[in-house]
């Protein structure tokens, strides 16, 4: 190679490689992050609307939940870049400190935490309110994650290697029922089945786990009675529609009055106080108002776009030997597609009524700072991927592999000067291969070479020519 080649600027390297193609290649998702901003910027409109008339009401000023969102978007996408910085290796490393913060949590919110509506689930830190269950998911999810790489073999030939984490689930499932919230513990239980399968678990410990899963919430469910109202209402509201069906009949309402294109922004008659939570739980019921069905199916889009990116970086993960990254993309796909056919279906009279917000659409600090770290996630995942085939590359461009690491220099190999300059001219071959393919820069040099030989040759013709002369 002529390093002489080199003294090219590396911008001007990039953009040769890159002037004939009209994409920029980029080191992180544009796509995702786009479609995350989405869901926030049409979360911030609908929830403004939604929440107009009952904060005129409560605080004498209409903007007071619309102020407050767009402030929960702004720390969001804070923390969201700040996950982003954080190197996958330190959440392989710190899954089970995370699990211990997790339960501190959720005994913490239990002992010291703030009742709402008969329900303990906040931490109130100055002014900072932490609904302990959304940090517990995530955390839950990257100790999961983390078990699976060490006891893969466990959990898949093993039945007691299976049980260890629904132990800790179980565990985690005693402390949220005792808030309580059960919308939490039947989204972590469904995306704790689906990661176990995805894993490779047998197919009769998936089977058995579901039928388990669905006793127990059965159960549960027949022994309390305000959800046994709620089972009963979901199946006839209409047979007490200002009673136990209140808040399912209005939001059919307001459903059946979208029609396909909506009654336009703002125009919603429902969030006049007629549906309770109609900018938290019910949101959805809103946004099918006053944007109609088109305004759903472009919402559940983008939603979908999302929860397939994951999935395919879960599986690209496992062709890249990356474990932990894959179940964890994994289990905020899951996670993510179940909490929003929760929310979705519970609005429009599919499923039980539960408490659970839309991913990154519905009010709530908690929830969407925690949705959007779970993005920061995925963008990182990705980013990582990335950056590995970018440095995993083949010198002499037949195809790319991982560089060896070299052995440390001993007396008997320790460098020489001549050996310093190469390792020096070797460093700077490794940055001009990060920045250009392999191919056009060989191409480029071959070319370089091509034009010395040729002066070369032209130089030996001249002086033999001299001394026939």
């Amino acid at each position: 190679m002529n390093v002489s080649a080199f003294s090219m600027p590396l911008r001007a390297m990039f953009a040769q490689r890159h002037d004939a193609a009209p994409a920029v290649v980029r080191p992180y998702d544009v796509g995702l992050i786009l479609l995350a901003l989405s869901l926030l910027s049409i979360g911030l409109i609908i929830v403004t609307s939604a929440s107009m008339p009952v904060a005129a009401r409560l605080f004498d000023n209409p903007f007071y939940f619309a102020i407050r969102h767009g402030i929960y978007i702004v720390l969001a996408i804070g923390t969201a870049l700040t996950v982003m910085q954080i190197p996958m290796q330190w959440w392989r490393v710190s899954n089970a400190w995370l699990l211990l913060i997790a339960l501190a949590l959720l005994i913490a919110v239990l002992l010291i935490g703030r009742s709402v509506n008969g329900s303990t689930r906040w931490l109130v830190i100055g002014p900072i309110t932490i609904q302990a269950a959304e940090p517990a998911k995530l955390f839950f999810f990257c100790y999961l994650a983390g078990y699976l790489v060490r006891r893969y073999e466990e959990v898949t030939e093993n039945i007691k290697g299976f049980i260890k984490p629904l132990v800790v689930f179980f565990a985690f499932a005693v402390l949220l029922l005792m808030q309580p919230d059960l919308g939490t513990v039947v989204v972590m239980l469904c995306t704790t089945i689906g990661l176990l399968f995805l894993a490779g678990a047998k197919l009769w410990q998936f089977f058995g786990l579901a039928l388990t899963g669905g006793l127990a919430v059965t159960f549960l469910i027949m022994f309390e009675e305000y959800r046994m109202k709620r089972i009963t209402s979901f199946l006839d509201p209409w047979a007490d529609p200002f009673g136990s069906g209140y808040q399912l009949t209005q939001s059919l309402m307001a459903y059946g009055r979208g029609n396909v294109f909506g009654q336009g922004l703002g125009n919603s008659l429902q969030k006049l106080e007629y549906l309770p939570e109609a900018h938290t739980d019910f949101i959805m019921a809103i946004l099918a108002e006053e944007l109609g069905f088109a305004g759903v199916v472009t919402v559940l889009a983008l939603m979908l776009c999302i929860v397939l990116k994951a999935m395919k970086m879960g599986h690209k993960a496992l062709q890249n030997e990356r474990p932990f990254d894959a179940y964890l993309a994994y289990s905020i796909g899951i996670w993510f597609s179940f909490q929003t056919a929760v929310n979705v279906g519970a609005s429009a009279g599919i499923l039980p009524t539960k408490g659970l917000t839309f991913p990154l659409l519905s009010y709530g600090g908690s929830s969407l700072i925690i949705m959007a770290a779970a993005v920061g996630l995925l963008v990182r995942i990705d980013f990582e991927m990335r950056v590995e085939g970018i440095q995993a590359f083949d010198r002499g461009g037949k195809g790319k592999s991982k560089p060896n690491k070299p052995a440390k220099p001993t007396a008997q190999n320790r460098p020489t000067n001549s050996a310093g300059k190469k390792d020096v001219s070797s460093v700077l071959d490794d940055v001009a291969y990060a920045v250009v393919d392999a191919d056009d820069l060989d191409d480029m040099f071959d070319e370089n070479d091509t034009q010395t030989n040729i002066k070369t040759n032209r130089t030996k013709k001249t002086k033999q020519e001299d001394n026939n002369v």
